[in-house]
């Protein structure tokens, strides 16, 4: 066993920080091949639904979608602006939550090698020029090595990938309970919507006018704000659930990783790195 404890110098190279740095992997082929058949059919669900709505509507009244966006009344805006917010939660989650972004194959193999060769000041410094999360949790825990202790202080190194795991997945699902809040709130909104409409017809009915277009007014606005709704919540619903499930299944490989690469360190593992599932 060698006396003299490696020294990494921090001052050579700058922690990556936090999880919005850039980074690139392939992730498990037949994992995203499911992935992507799903976001391909709940696509296929909501356009299918969208044109038989529209086509219903163009064989009672002959009305576009945007005719009825508008009788859906103001409410019908709100839940637009929630539909692009959940657009734009469900491509960023997409494209930074993939295994691919999260540790990419080449540095994971790079750093197999330099921790076989327990080279820690190189393996830091590689860490620095390539951010990543991986690499952001390996730079944290490379700073509690110490050849002197018992498996090179392995324990505590271990401690600090399971803190810095559990942290920076606490940050990234608060980005995916987001969507969780549309799906909750997109109901809620089209129901607001529903009342709006109903008291615009009991208004009609108050103020003495009966006819039936006035009724079926409000009440046309009730239902389309109700339907919008539900077309906001359900895939609102979907892609929570999808992404907590990706965020949670790459998570648990890159902590699983991380260990592969400190066994390689503490010579408790070979040089070939866990196959994936």
């Amino acid at each position: 066993m060698e006396t003299n404890p490696p020294k990494i110098n921090p001052s050579r190279c700058i922690r990556p920080q936090g999880f919005t740095n850039v980074y690139r992997s392939n992730a498990h082929v037949n994992f995203q091949s499911v992935s992507l058949a799903w976001i391909f059919i709940l696509a296929a669900m909501f356009l299918g639904f969208t044109c038989a709505t529209a086509s219903a509507a163009e064989v009672t009244s002959h009305k576009s979608l945007l005719d009825l966006y508008r009788e859906g009344g103001p409410i019908m805006h709100l839940i637009a602006l929630c539909s692009v917010a959940v657009m734009a939660l469900g491509t960023y989650c997409f494209l930074m939550f993939r295994k691919a972004k999260l540790m990419p194959p080449t540095v994971v193999n790079h750093l197999n090698g330099l921790m076989g060769q327990r080279d820690l000041q190189s393996a830091y410094d590689y860490c620095a020029a390539n951010p990543c999360l991986l690499t952001s949790i390996l730079s944290g825990a490379l700073m509690k090595a110490n050849f002197e202790r018992d498996m090179y202080n392995k324990t505590s190194m271990e401690n600090s990938i399971a803190d810095d795991c559990f942290r920076d997945e606490t940050k990234m699902m608060v980005v995916v309970n987001y969507m969780n809040t549309f799906a909750v709130l997109a109901p809620m909104i089209g129901l607001l919507g529903t009342v709006a409409g109903m008291i615009t017809s009991f208004s009609a009915l108050t103020a003495g006018k009966a006819e039936a277009t006035d009724l079926a007014k409000g009440i046309g606005e009730a239902l389309i704000a109700t339907g919008g709704g539900l077309l906001l919540a359900i895939p609102s619903m979907f892609l929570y659930f999808f992404f907590r499930g990706l965020l949670t299944s790459n998570m648990a490989d890159l902590h699983k990783t991380l260990s592969h690469t400190l066994d390689l360190f503490t010579g408790e593992a070979h040089s070939h790195p866990p196959t994936a599932r």
